[in-house]
């Protein structure tokens, strides 16, 4: 008996008048526009946190920073440079904290927006590239750990209040005003205003010259015949006037200090004065500080060989400094030993008559007569 196999029909292809076909591209533009939903609203509601934390940066940066000034009782930064040095250091540090905080939000926000925008399009992308991951992990801890170093070094800077934005800094690669101050990079512009960027990395040393206090060290040199105690006392007064007038007195801390005879040599005496002022206003408080002195000399009638101002570095500077106790302004008596035979020295005074050819009078002179 014979059977017949008849061939089972091939399944028919979907065209375009068929409905599941018109069901499978619905479904497909439904999941193409959900998931760029979904990519839009990470990338707006990452703006939108980005945004938020900013300003809450912002403003907490502010009130500390308003909170410094009612304390110095002060309306705006530039004359909180007068109130006591940790209100500016609290304003300084705080924005430059602000500064770092806004870069290290914007950075993890981007990084966690492009993790979930990778997540949306492609579920497995992120289980399927761990040992991807894990390779570009140990490429990155090889070729990335310069970056690594500027990074940790720069939290440790700031955290540390080693260095505030308006800062005169020395780096040793470069010396100016800090202008600006990142996780990787500070901006440092010198007196020329070349814009100098240090990786925090290359930082080794940080010589901040806007901490705390400074001080001015003023060696005046006079003529040897000069009278020392009263050219001592004339440089204190004038040091003084300057401390007490009411457009400097804010810039200076403690009271002027005469350090007495610094150096002995054939042409002259050297005298030390020195004033603890304000980091930053040590300059212009030496300026108007050798004016006066000038002035105040030069009422004495004496004549001054130089007028310098200087830098004590290494140890001889740290030694004669001597911290935060300098030297006593009065220097101590020392008793006279008394001499079997008095030696007679010649002495110039102003006071000195000159004998007139006229009259045939004789100034009287002091000392031994010269034997004929």
């Amino acid at each position: 008996m014979w059977t017949t196999v008849i061939p089972a029909a091939a399944p028919e292809e979907p065209t375009i008048a068929d409905l599941e076909f018109w069901q499978g591209v619905g479904v497909f533009f439904v999941e193409a526009g959900w998931n760029l939903a979904r990519v839009g609203g990470i990338i707006v509601g990452a703006f939108v946190l980005a945004w938020i934390l900013k300003l809450v940066i912002r403003r907490v940066v502010r009130r500390i920073v308003n909170g410094a000034k009612s304390k110095a009782e002060v309306t705006d930064t530039r004359a909180l440079e007068q109130s006591p040095l940790a209100s500016v250091r609290v304003v300084q540090r705080t924005r430059t904290l602000g500064s770092i905080l806004q870069n290290v939000v914007n950075v993890t926000i981007v990084i966690v927006a492009l993790l979930l925008i990778v997540n949306v399009l492609a579920p497995n992308a992120l289980a399927s590239l761990t040992l991807l991951t894990a390779a570009i992990g140990a490429g990155l801890g090889f070729g990335a750990q310069n970056i690594v170093k500027d990074v940790l070094n720069g939290i440790f800077i700031v955290a540390e209040d080693q260095v505030g934005i308006g800062d005169v800094v020395d780096l040793g690669l470069a010396t100016g005003i800090v202008e600006y101050v990142s996780v990787r990079i500070t901006h440092v512009r010198d007196v020329n205003g070349t814009l100098w960027y240090v990786r925090n990395g290359e930082i080794t040393r940080i010589g901040n010259m806007s901490q705390g206090w400074s001080r001015v060290i003023i060696d005046l040199a006079v003529p040897v015949d000069a009278d020392i105690e009263e050219v001592e006392k004339v440089m204190l007064d004038a040091a003084k006037a300057l401390a007490k007038d009411t457009k400097w007195r804010s810039r200076i801390i403690e009271a002027p200090e005469v350090w007495g005879l610094e150096s002995v040599s054939g042409d002259a005496l050297v005298i030390r004065l020195v004033m603890k002022t304000r980091a930053n206003a040590k300059d212009d408080v030496a300026r108007e500080l050798r004016v006066r002195l000038k002035r105040a000399i030069d009422a004495m009638g004496i004549t001054l060989p130089q007028l310098n101002s200087i830098v004590l570095t290494g140890f001889e500077g740290a030694g004669r400094i001597r911290g935060a106790n300098p030297p006593r302004t009065k220097p101590q008596p020392i008793a006279q030993v008394e001499a079997e035979h008095p030696v007679w020295k010649l002495k110039r005074t102003s006071k000195t008559k000159k004998p007139s050819a006229e009259s045939g009078e004789h100034a009287p002179v002091d000392g031994p007569k010269e034997e004929s």
